[in-house]
């Protein structure tokens, strides 16, 4: 998945917005003011960070090895994906959608409603 694809695939997705706190280079992606993804500009191939359930995120970390504990981000509950490293698109929009689907069943009833997602 190349980065305009990326970026396209989580503009696609209900509220979200694509801001830059962290500086011009990194790109950043929300639902409901709280982030689900981000990744650099300039060196798009060193990796997409997804939010992901703790469990689950090492789970994949053992099975793929494009898959790595999170950049600068809590190893936790945060992977980075190497996006161009021979993952399908399918196997990444699903990262990407399990990704937005964690962050966004976090909000409160009433961010839903604003942001018309499921209550």
């Amino acid at each position: 998945m190349h980065i305009e694809e990326f970026r396209d695939y989580c503009l696609a997705k209900p509220m979200v917005t694509e801001e830059t706190p962290f500086g011009d280079d990194t790109l950043v992606y929300k639902v409901g003011g709280k982030i689900f993804a981000l990744c650099s500009i300039s060196d798009y191939s060193r990796g997409i960070n997804l939010k992901c359930d703790p469990v689950k995120a090492i789970e994949l970390r053992e099975r793929y090895t494009q898959v790595k504990p999170g950049y600068h981000m809590s190893k936790k509950h945060w992977n980075t994906v190497l996006p161009e490293a021979g993952l399908s698109n399918e196997l990444l929009q699903q990262w990407l959608d399990d990704s937005y689907t964690l962050v966004s069943s976090r909000l409160t009833k009433a961010q839903k409603q604003i942001l018309g997602l499921k209550v």
